[in-house]
């Protein structure tokens, strides 16, 4: 993230290419959004793994970081908004004798 003109470069495509859904789009706005500079930062990023959701949450949640890094006063604005809240569920292991990390074989009587 750099001083700029608020242009985005995703895994070298622009914002519009990576995210063609509005909805996504204004998650990753989101933290620029609410201290108010929205056209004041470029911002480059490489994203692999998950999904399009995942992605535009996980771009969001490093741009507040970002933007905490350059400015450690907007933390309390951020922190407020629930923008520095990491998800933390991950997939759950599987365990020996079931088929899924909790899914048990099939019950046969006979």
């Amino acid at each position: 993230m750099l001083e700029g003109t608020g242009k985005f470069e995703l895994n070298g495509r622009p914002l519009e290419d990576y995210f063609p859904s509005r909805t996504h789009r204004m998650i990753i706005l989101t933290p620029l959004r609410v201290i108010g500079r929205e056209k004041e930062f470029d911002v480059f990023a490489r994203l692999h793994g998950g999904g399009v959701s995942g992605q535009a949450g996980a771009l969001r949640h490093g741009l507040a970081r970002a933007l905490i890094e350059h400015d450690p006063e907007l933390r309390p604005l951020l922190k407020k908004e629930g923008l520095l809240t990491r998800d933390a569920r991950e997939k759950e292991r599987r365990k020996y004798g079931l088929k899924k990390a909790r899914k048990a074989p099939q019950y046969s009587k006979r």
